[in-house]
């Protein structure tokens, strides 16, 4: 690509095939825990849409960066990204672009403990969100429904600790996301769990994890595998209590299945 001769119309169009493929990768090592990978991934992509001007798929790098800063526990850092992600798009971005780094916004600034700061970028995604379909979208973004808006949200309701609209989130990004996407229901599911241990029920919670564990497909997935554990680690003063005996039983035999594969 870097030494053929081609028109800038073409041009434009192979750098934005180039950053879509590789932003994809960068996916895969974050999802496979390479974080290393991912990051370097992330920064090549960054760089390509720099060098065309798209700054609408430039600002949705800066939303997944903010993203596995977030995953790893960086939370100033997932705020910084997150509000340049926001800024940079906010003048081309459609509004579904825009709900998508305003929810972004939101689950970093859940991580940091803003519940104000959290509420005004949920209601802004909010807002963003119900003039979705007035603009024609970037075909990348076309996953950006309303189960994803609502996914994002019951993780920032749970990570402030607030039990009845996690639960209520959650249920919902349950019901409305597609089967096919194992790994976003998974991490509903998980959410949903952690959500309703929140609230006190363990028994709902272990049998709502365990729906996800069940899932084989999705235990592939090592940030899956990262909220598993999480609540594992949750329910672990329960230790002695048979349906979290019976969980940690089923999770080990999981992935010993998946070992095997």
């Amino acid at each position: 690509m870097l030494s053929s001769s081609y028109s800038a119309k073409v041009g434009v169009a192979l750098f934005q095939a180039a950053s879509e493929m590789s932003q994809l990768l960068a996916w895969s090592a974050y999802d496979s825990g390479n974080h290393a990978l991912s990051d370097r991934y992330l920064m090549s992509t960054l760089r390509l849409t720099q060098i065309i001007g798209d700054r609408v798929m430039g600002a949705r790098i800066l939303t997944n960066m903010s993203h596995q800063a977030n995953y790893l526990g960086q939370a100033p850092r997932a705020v910084m990204l997150a509000r340049a992600s926001v800024e940079g798009g906010r003048a081309t971005a459609t509004p579904r672009a825009m709900a998508l780094f305003s929810a972004h916004e939101a689950r970093a600034l859940s991580t940091a403990g803003d519940n104000k700061g959290a509420e005004r970028a949920m209601n802004e995604a909010e807002r963003f969100f119900e003039h979705a379909d007035s603009a024609e979208d970037p075909e990348w973004l076309a996953y950006m429904d309303e189960a994803e808006l609502i996914g994002e949200f019951c993780h920032c309701f749970r990570d402030l600790g607030q039990g009845p609209d996690a639960v209520r989130f959650a249920e919902r990004a349950v019901e409305l996301t597609d089967p096919k996407y194992a790994r976003t229901l998974g991490f509903c599911r998980m959410v949903l769990a952690q959500s309703q241990l929140l609230n006190g029920d363990l028994e709902a919670a272990v049998a709502t994890a365990g729906l996800a564990v069940k899932a084989g497909d999705a235990l592939q997935s090592a940030r899956l595998q990262r909220y598993v554990s999480d609540f594992q680690r949750e329910v672990s003063v329960h230790a002695h209590h048979p349906v979290v005996r019976q969980f940690n039983g089923d999770m080990q035999d999981a992935m010993r299945r998946l070992d095997d594969e």
